[in-house]
């Protein structure tokens, strides 16, 4: 495949997953609250489609994008929405807590900034190592307003651990309006406080973020730069958490989101392939889905005995 083909059926991919979730969720087959990343999901298959096999990467609650753009299992997560054992965390963590170690995702919390020093703390052990891998944190404007941020970021800069931070700025922490929560209007500008490089990804140009994001990582493998900051303006057209739309809760309007929509990098990326190659990639797409929801259907509740398994105690 084409670099334009991969990006694509990437974001094809991500698109109609979440799509046949709006369809499902009204059944109760999903026992899961969903954040759904429509909208959002060239910052994902962008980055990912410039990292190695071998890179990890950590992400927020909203974090079915960037699972599936890193390799994640999607029988393994359609299963974990519907709280089955197949699941990737076996039923018991849902859809904010996606992982699968094998495809480098090393997991999402439903806590806001709480992945962010672990992804530093793993980036601190690959340098100790000696590895050329990278990590690579997304996270939301919102974290930016936690002292865990600011601590990471200094610990990263002073230690010059491999490791790229992308900020999905949606301008949205839940209902509250970034200009409304403070003075600053980039998040960059909290990066070069520290010494880190940072710069702005404006329109969803999926190709754009992919340049800067491959650079960085090239050049923090080659031992030329310590850790990048990215900041990808983006907006989300679903509700906070949930299927529906919230265009008439008072926080924002539809007129909006309107250019957003008008500008969808999947449906741009799309217009560029050729028909056939197009139509191949969207059939291969729809079959995958439909057998990840029927594994889902027909997987197995877990056993009462798995409340007692997995557990950390002193």
């Amino acid at each position: 495949m084409t670099l334009d083909e991969r990006l694509y059926r990437s974001l094809y991919r991500i698109r109609r997953v979440e799509e046949e979730i709006v369809r499902v969720y009204p059944e109760d087959k999903i026992i899961s609250p969903v954040h759904l990343s429509i909208g959002q999901e060239a910052i994902s298959v962008a980055a990912c489609e410039a990292l190695d096999k071998s890179d990890v990467v950590f992400g927020s609650y909203r974090c079915h994008a960037l699972y599936l753009a890193k390799g994640g299992d999607l029988r393994k997560m359609i299963a974990e929405l519907y709280g089955k054992a197949t699941g990737c965390a076996k039923g018991k963590a849902g859809s904010m807590h996606l992982i699968d170690v094998s495809a480098g995702v090393m997991g999402a919390s439903a806590v806001v900034a709480t992945t962010i020093p672990q992804a530093v703390g793993y980036a601190y052990a690959l340098k100790l190592r000696g590895s050329k891998a990278i990590v690579v944190s997304f996270f939301g404007d919102g974290a930016a307003e936690e002292g865990v941020f600011h601590e990471s970021l200094n610990f990263a800069a002073l230690k010059q651990v491999p490791i790229v931070f992308i900020c999905e700025n949606n301008y949205l922490a839940i209902h509250s309006l970034l200009g409304v929560r403070h003075s600053w209007k980039s998040v960059c500008d909290l990066a070069t406080v520290y010494g880190i490089p940072a710069e702005r990804c404006e329109d969803m140009d999926v190709h754009d973020i992919h340049g800067k994001v491959s650079q960085a990582a090239e050049e923090i493998r080659a031992g030329r730069s310590g850790p990048r900051f990215f900041e990808c303006r983006c907006y989300r057209w679903k509700e906070h958490v949930g299927p529906g739309e919230d265009f008439e809760a008072g926080y924002r309007t539809r007129a909006e989101a309107d250019p957003w929509i008008a500008n969808d990098p999947m449906r741009r990326l799309g217009e560029k392939l050729a028909a056939s190659v197009k139509q191949r990639i969207d059939a291969d797409v729809e079959a995958e889905i439909r057998d990840a929801f029927e594994f889902a259907e027909r997987s197995p509740f877990p056993e009462s005995t798995e409340l007692y398994t997995d557990l950390f105690h002193v």
